[in-house]
């Protein structure tokens, strides 16, 4: 049931591997995701991932036709829980060491944005986000997880 005012947080990430997902040297990094996939899935405020046709991590699903690029689609109930996965969870560990796997960013490679709750964000609208944030700056259509927007019932209030 959907509490009318009520939303969650939605981010998208994207990454470009060094190399093809099937390739010895991201051996670690695949082994590691349904690991990771399931402390999300326990970190208090965890709504919602994207997965695969089989259930699978994210990192299966294509959003670009660059095959090097993954993506992670999640849904929260809050910045703070998302924050607490991010940073204070096991998934830590593999972000710190993520240029091991992944290039660089030169432009943004994460966009955020509130979504009402009992929706599920689509792909495309995602990438969208993402590339409107990338020409056009934060906005409350998508902005950055280091500067989120607040939530549009609280946005309201102020």
């Amino acid at each position: 049931m959907t509490v009318p005012g009520a939303f969650h947080f939605a981010e998208l990430n994207i990454a470009r591997l060094h190399r093809a997902l099937d390739e010895p040297e991201n051996a670690e990094f695949v082994a590691a995701l349904d690991a990771v996939n399931l402390i999300a899935e326990r970190t208090p405020g965890f709504v919602w991932r994207l997965q695969d046709a089989d259930g699978a991590s994210s990192s299966y699903v294509t959003a670009y036709d660059d095959p090097l690029v993954i993506i992670n689609l999640t849904v929260w109930e809050d910045v703070e829980s998302l924050r607490h996965f991010t940073y204070r969870s096991g998934h830590g560990a593999y972000l710190r060491r993520r240029r091991e796997w992944f290039e660089g960013h030169s432009r943004p490679h994460m966009v955020c944005w509130w979504l009402p709750v009992g929706e599920v964000p689509d792909v495309a609208d995602a990438v969208r986000r993402l590339e409107l944030l990338r020409v056009e700056g934060p906005s409350a259509d998508g902005f950055l997880f280091t500067d989120p927007f607040p939530a549009p019932a609280e946005a309201a209030k102020s």
